[in-house]
């Protein structure tokens, strides 16, 4: 057994003795090292750095936690609009046929979200696939402002296929199926194809204004000419070639006698020397009785 004396001066004891010495106890306390000193350069450390480490460790794992949990973006927009980012305002120009909350409604703009983070460029994609949309630009303008500018398409015609009535621009491309009363004022072209062309009859047409507010739509005949549907439910057949004439002649005619307000069905203006009327059943049943049967056509005027 080894000595009292022997044991409180470890530093005599013989490599067996140590060995068999019962760990931490015969050595004082005011003998023994502390482990920190043994280690070398963690001596020299400051006293808090135990707690700057603990609170590294702990600011890592509720980090990583965050990101696990797939709430990274959410915590840096907080922080950023925290610290005057978050967009507060944002601004339009261009839009007439979109109204606001639809283009809000596309940007996605939550509370908290903030300018720094909020991804413009998926923004602008979103409002270019909208339908009346043909180019969206949207800037950032630090701290707070996001600005959104609008170029629409434009309405051109209305076009009709069965059932299905479509709004298209001046190209004949399509820029919805969701018409209203807004726009009734658009020329009606009906039939496959007439959307294309719709820009041919609508310039023919705008060339006799007294006439273009009394069409209520075009039919397009074959994919080869036209067929006019006036309001009071006159029809109308223009020629394939030439159809700027034939509107002019049917304009003097309903100025000279007021062709277009009898009780006629349809016009046929498909021969160049030449206007067929076809009466509706009651005028043509008057006529056979005035005439006693006779029948005929009338001649076009034209000018020499």
């Amino acid at each position: 057994m080894l000595s009292l004396g022997r044991k409180n001066n470890r530093d005599l004891l013989t490599p067996l003795e140590a060995e068999l010495a019962p760990r931490g106890r015969g050595v004082a306390r005011l003998h023994r090292q502390p482990v920190w000193r043994s280690a070398g350069r963690l001596a020299d450390l400051p006293r808090w750095t135990g707690s700057a480490a603990a609170l590294g460790f702990l600011t890592l794992t509720i980090g990583y936690g965050i990101v696990i949990g797939g709430h990274g973006r959410i915590v840096s927009d907080a922080l950023l609009s925290a610290a005057g980012f978050g967009i507060e305002a944002v601004k339009l120009s261009g839009q007439r046929e979109i109204n606001e909350f639809q283009i809000l409604e596309a940007l996605e703009i939550h509370e908290g979200t903030s300018l720094a983070l909020f991804d413009a460029a998926g923004a602008r994609e979103r409002l270019n696939d909208m339908a009346w949309v043909k180019n969206a630009s949207v800037m950032k303008f630090y701290p707070s402002t996001l600005q959104i500018k609008i170029e629409e398409r434009v309405p051109y015609a209305l076009w009709q296929r069965g059932d299905l009535v479509s709004i298209v621009n001046e190209s004949g491309d399509v820029i919805t199926d969701d018409v209203d009363g807004r726009y009734a004022n658009l020329l009606l072209v009906v039939n496959h194809g007439a959307q294309r062309r719709a820009v041919e009859i609508n310039k023919a047409l705008e060339n006799v204004p007294e006439l273009r507010p009394r069409v209520r739509a075009a039919f397009l005949i074959s994919d080869r000419r036209w067929d006019l549907q006036l309001e009071n439910g006159i029809s109308i057949r223009l020629p394939e070639q030439n159809i700027d004439a034939a509107l002019a002649d049917l304009v003097k005619m309903d100025d000279e006698n007021g062709l277009l307000s009898r009780d006629i069905v349809a016009i046929d203006m498909r021969l160049g020397d030449r206007v067929t009327v076809r009466l509706s059943d009651e005028a043509a049943e008057e006529r056979n009785i005035m005439t006693g049967g006779e029948g005929g056509s009338k001649k076009r005027e034209r000018d020499t």
